[in-house]
């Protein structure tokens, strides 16, 4: 693990944008994938708002996902499996980089057919305790032409990245205007962030 580790933390180091293809296995990737589709068929998901609890709204021109906050409180094997990894590479990343992450929050996320998040950054305007944005994919079989890319404006350039099965992708919350290109097939994340406190 400490290698997938690794992955996320060289590569944002060099480019501001850390990936890793292997940070979740395929059975835990398909195990969320689940739990994600039941709690949809439950109609569980919520319409995703923009700003936190004291200035929330909700503006469907600006973000047309759902979401489902996740907590240990809940008890589910798999999102307890996925926290552990988390737990682990925080304290990697606070024991390499000193960087003080002290808490986490995630959530489930999908994207209908049609749905996009606008440009923004992951920083809240009253609240500066996000520190790095994480995002790990649960497309299978994501193609050329499925868009949904995430598109982040990293140093004045566009830098697109593909929702794939797997794929864990990490940055700064307050540094990377990104945003969510609309997607033509439904697209599936776990989505969150690292704070500190």
């Amino acid at each position: 693990m400490e290698k997938d580790f690794e992955d996320l933390i060289v590569s944002l180091i060099a480019n501001n944008i850390g990936e890793s293809n292997n940070l979740l296995s395929a059975n835990l990737s398909k195990h969320l994938k689940l739990n994600l589709l039941k709690l949809y068929d439950s109609k569980s998901l919520r319409p995703a708002g923009i700003g936190n609890l004291e200035i929330l709204n909700y503006n469907k021109l600006i973000r047309s996902d759902t979401i489902y906050w996740l907590d240990k409180k809940h008890n589910d094997l798999y999102e307890n499996a996925y926290f552990k990894i988390i737990e682990d590479f925080i304290r990697y990343l606070n024991m390499t980089c000193y960087t003080g992450i002290s808490d986490y929050e995630f959530h489930y996320s999908l994207y209908e057919v049609g749905s996009f998040y606008k440009k923004h950054i992951d920083q809240f305007q009253n609240d500066g305790n996000r520190q790095y944005s994480v995002i790990s994919y649960l497309n299978e079989d994501w193609k050329l032409g499925d868009g949904g890319e995430l598109m982040i404006n990293n140093n004045n350039e566009d830098q697109l990245i593909s929702p794939l099965n797997m794929k864990t992708v990490l940055f700064k919350s307050n540094e990377l205007e990104h945003e969510v290109l609309i997607t033509n097939k439904r697209r599936m994340s776990v989505t969150g962030w690292l704070k500190s406190t």
